[in-house]
């Protein structure tokens, strides 16, 4: 078996395998705590593209600006915030990296270098570009890099930013994570070409496209474009062709596309291509599956503490506001 990146250490590999069954486990623990009633409102959960998430921030320098979306968990985790403070965050709690004020959709670590979770489709992607100017203005060797689904490059802020991105030659990676599906919309019903990376070239940027399955192979390219914009070659498209193996949201019953397709992309499942790569470099089944329980292991802790945190109340949901 060849390996997509010899640099990648076995170790390497296999903290990205554990990093990518924290967010799993977190994101199906969220789904049973909303089954429960423990939680409120709804969330959008990115079972299946773990590997977009860790492959792209792996390759990214730790004071590299992150933005996301709706569907952020995963970005937020693989950047190594703190699961009990992200979970306590989801629950209302004091203890969460907002107060308790964010939830999933607007949560942000300015300590980390991360500028928040963001619940308009395609807000983060003006954000990113902004962020991206200071950078540049600032002389920093930093980039921004904007995480994305495939309906928010049907929106102008997508536009609007790759083409003043461009013009201005500013460093930002735009990550298009494409899970085919825009809500219950198929790309092809929504865009005229389903090439969405190509867009790219109408704003005189590289784009390219690449399956987003193999954590090893989502590495490898993001590190090679992250070292082209890091290096002053401008921004950069790139679209991951992934796969959410839940629905858009906790309710959504997937009438829209057949079981028989899910099963097929489940036989793509990153932890499973993870599993089978480690294997082959020599690890055990016996060390692999510790890995896995170590870090279902700190999900559960994690929750526990969430759970056990104190919650605001008015005062607190009122306070930093400003009129």
């Amino acid at each position: 078996m060849a390996f997509p990146n010899s640099s990648l250490s076995t170790d390497d590999l296999l903290n990205m395998f554990r990093r990518m069954v924290v967010i799993r486990t977190f994101e199906e623990t969220l789904g049973n705590l909303f089954s429960k009633g423990v939680l409120g409102g709804t969330s959008h959960f990115c079972i299946g593209e773990e590997a977009s998430a860790v492959g792209v921030i792996f390759a990214a320098k730790p004071t590299d600006w992150l933005i996301s979306n709706h569907r952020g968990h995963g970005h937020l985790l693989a950047r190594g915030l703190q699961v009990p403070r992200v979970m306590g965050e989801l629950m209302g709690k004091l203890t969460g990296y907002c107060g308790g004020r964010g939830g999933s959709q607007h949560m942000s670590a300015i300590d980390l270098h991360f500028l928040g979770t963001n619940g308009i489709t395609g807000g983060g992607i003006p954000i990113a570009t902004g962020a991206a100017l200071a950078l540049k203005y600032k002389q920093s060797n930093d980039i921004a890099i904007a995480f994305f689904g495939d309906g928010a490059s049907n929106q102008g802020t997508f536009h609007e930013s790759l083409n003043i991105a461009s013009l201005w030659k500013l460093p930002v990676l735009f990550v298009l994570e494409n899970n085919l599906y825009g809500m219950s919309t198929p790309v092809a019903h929504s865009c005229a070409s389903t090439e969405l990376f190509r867009r790219a070239e109408a704003y005189g940027m590289k784009g390219s496209r690449h399956e987003a399955f193999n954590v090893e192979e989502v590495y490898t390219v993001a590190q090679e474009a992250i070292a082209r914009v890091r290096g002053g070659g401008g921004p950069e498209l790139l679209e991951l062709m992934t796969y959410r193996q839940c629905g858009h949201s906790k309710n959504d019953p997937r009438v829209y596309r057949t079981r028989e397709e899910e099963a097929k992309m489940m036989e793509k499942d990153s932890l499973l291509l993870a599993t089978r790569s480690l294997l082959a470099r020599g690890l055990s089944q016996e060390q692999i599956d510790q890995a896995a329980a170590d870090a279902r292991a700190e999900v559960a802790k994690a929750t526990e503490e969430a759970l056990a945190a104190p919650a605001g109340g008015r005062d607190d949901a009122l306070s930093g506001l400003f009129a």
